[in-house]
């Protein structure tokens, strides 16, 4: 079952609900089935986890991401370039913003309503119920009605990312299906796709999902784990960067 999305597509949630590897690894799927892909960055509240830190994976697979200006890359700035409403004025076959968490991070959003208008937006929410805040479906629903306060816009469609970071099983993941299934009829909202682990991914063909499967492969690294290898500024060409290790 192929995930099937286009236009402007929102990914929101809470802090830790893994919407950025969500964002990435969407996108990265929706470009090997041939689409035309653009990310916007537009976590301004996150210094770990923002998709501005796989611009060099997504560069490769030749998806364009859009990114404030070079000197705030690492800023937790509210700062938006030209650029960002631009290209949601014109969003093609598909672009992704990723936002920041919580009501926080998508507040951002609200001031972008100028660039929105005219567009149909579908606002995805992430969910981990194993995860604070978000472990109920009156959890993941409060939630919901922060974000969407703070957006001014409307959640349309639930992403289960159940996970247990590497203590992940089959067993979390038709869980957290069920979960997301639950929270789905609750809030009348469709369950748009669930993730799972890319090497889980086999292991989970006997099992029954009424939705689209995003495998996922890891590709952000807090820095307290990242020893092996250090990316550092390449002074030669504006914003490049040159690998050690």
């Amino acid at each position: 079952m192929a995930i099937q999305l286009q236009g402007i597509v929102v990914i929101v949630g809470n802090y830790g609900s893994g919407k950025t590897e969500v964002a990435i690894n969407l996108a990265l799927a929706c470009r090997r089935a041939e689409a035309h892909v653009r990310v916007i960055d537009l976590d301004l509240v996150n210094p770990y986890f923002r998709t501005r830190e796989a611009r060099y994976l997504l560069k490769a697979h030749d998806i364009e991401l859009i990114l404030p200006p070079a000197p705030y890359l690492h800023a937790d700035l509210p700062v938006l370039s030209p650029a960002v409403s631009g290209a949601i004025r014109s969003p093609g076959p598909l672009t992704i913003l990723d936002v920041g968490g919580d009501d926080v991070g998508a507040t951002v959003l609200a001031s972008l309503a100028d660039a929105f208008r005219g567009h149909t937006i579908d606002m995805l929410q992430v969910v981990n119920p194993n995860r604070p805040n978000t472990d109920s479906v009156a959890g993941c629903q409060a939630m919901r009605i922060e974000i969407e306060t703070a957006a001014q816009l409307a959640v349309t469609g639930w992403i289960g990312n159940a996970h247990l970071m590497e203590e992940t099983s089959p067993d979390t993941i038709v869980a957290g299906y069920g979960f997301a299934s639950e929270l789905s009829r609750a809030s009348g909202l469709p369950l748009s796709f669930i993730t799972a682990p890319m090497a889980l991914v086999g292991s989970l063909g006997d099992e029954a999902f009424d939705c689209p499967v995003l495998p996922i492969q890891r590709q952000l690294v807090p820095p307290w784990l990242l020893a092996e290898k250090i990316t550092v500024p390449d002074s030669r060409t504006p914003g490049g960067a040159t690998d050690i290790g």
